[in-house]
């Protein structure tokens, strides 16, 4: 049987002890079935970076969102299921629901204001669900004196994330108690670096959203100690839906958002580069602060490379940057032209960037004579091998991360 598929012009030389110039195949078949699935994955590519850039319209630039609009009102019931998808992915369904709503009631598209109003609808329902969890949560924690500061979670309101992150002064046994005793709490599976970051992790029943609880350190191995006691020293109170909350500072909320995109997970989300957007746009953040504490942290390069990388997306979709003082530009290391779409987000390349953020924390650590931090940080590089060499023989990397 003739095998179908196509001839792609390609210089491979065939193993030989001979002559190797005489043994150049000047063409390799490639089947069809290869060429369907990289045209599968060409074409989902180009799907999600246009999905990204209709998220970043509809939220970051509502008022000139009408192109938008008109390509989601175009997608297919399959598309749509897709791009709500990823939609969630980055925290932004409401934010970018309510704008299609708003644009199709206006254009009279009754079709596209209803789909977008039933999404609305049942996302309100799982985010009105998890504040009344979240509020008997933290009410409890604070009760047994397990001072408790609601991290990047309330940060994406009137979204919500699919976890919700706390960070506690207390110790780890006050705060399985609470959790298991009050609420019949299962403490999940810990990996190598929850360990390592004293980070744990609970599900409620009742509850859809994970609670992840960070115990007295922040950043990816637990070097932050000092940077993370802030997070309740100097919280604030936030009231969501006729309920109140403790949340971090403006800029402890960048510092919680920095070490989760530069120094962690190297991508950004869509709903990363609004709420940071909307806390420098509010004037409550205190750029001398945030350099004060994050020199000593180690890293004030990563924050202010963050900054710069909001404010570059600000501009791509609104004209105009945010106004960050000079020092900070000085100080970031790149810009957001560095960051692409690939596998669903936005990424950072991990080489050289993040290797050189890396490099300059535990370097700082070290010259400052914090041990136990630079013994933390220098376990990071085996971590991320034995992460690599797990995601590639078990498909996942959950128990390393």
């Amino acid at each position: 049987m003739a095998r179908r598929g196509s001839w792609k012009l390609r210089e491979r030389r065939s193993p030989s002890n001979h002559n190797p110039a005489a043994h150049i195949l000047p063409f390799e078949f490639i089947s069809t079935r290869v060429l369907r699935s990289r045209r599968r994955m060409a074409s989902q590519l180009n799907r999600e970076a246009e999905y990204l850039e209709i998220l970043f319209t509809l939220t970051l630039n509502p008022v000139q969102a009408g192109p938008a609009i008109d390509l989601v009102a175009s997608l297919t019931p399959q598309e749509r299921a897709e791009f709500l998808s990823l939609a969630d992915s980055h925290h932004v369904i409401v934010r970018a629901l309510t704008t299609v709503v708003e644009h199709a009631t206006i254009q009279g598209d009754s079709t596209l204001s209803q789909w977008a109003a039933e999404g609305l609808d049942k996302e309100h329902k799982r985010i009105a669900s998890a504040l009344v969890y979240l509020q008997s949560i933290c009410d409890e924690l604070e009760n047994a004196k397990c001072p408790t500061t609601v991290m990047k979670s309330l940060d994406h309101y009137p979204d919500l994330g699919s976890d919700l992150d706390l960070y506690t002064t207390a110790g780890e046994k006050a705060i399985c108690e609470v959790m298991t005793g009050k609420f019949n709490a299962n403490i999940e599976p810990r990996s190598w670096g929850d360990r390592l970051a004293n980070k744990w992790n609970f599900s409620v029943p009742g509850l859809g959203e994970s609670i992840e609880v960070h115990v007295q350190r922040l950043g990816q191995t637990g070097e932050h100690t000092t940077l993370a006691r802030r997070f309740v020293s100097r919280r604030v109170m936030k009231v969501v839906e006729q309920k109140t909350y403790f949340v971090p500072a403006p800029e402890e909320r960048i510092v919680v958002a920095t070490l989760q995109r530069m120094y962690r997970h190297f991508y950004f989300r869509v709903c990363d580069i609004l709420n940071s957007a909307g806390i420098i746009e509010s004037g409550e953040l205190d750029f001398e602060e945030l350099k004060r504490a994050t020199l000593a942290a180690g890293i004030w390069p990563g924050v202010a490379t963050y900054m710069a990388i909001v404010s570059d997306h600000v501009k791509r979709y609104r004209g105009l940057p945010l106004a960050l003082p000079e020092f900070v530009l000085a100080a970031a290391r790149f810009g957001g032209n560095e960051i692409k779409p690939r596998a669903r987000f936005l990424r950072v390349p991990v080489v050289p960037h993040g290797a050189a953020l890396y490099t300059y924390q535990v370097t700082h650590a070290a010259f400052s004579g914090d041990v136990p931090g630079t013994l933390r940080l220098s376990l990071l590089p085996y971590l991320a091998s034995a992460a690599a060499v797990a995601y590639k023989v078990t498909g996942s990397d959950k128990g390393v991360w």
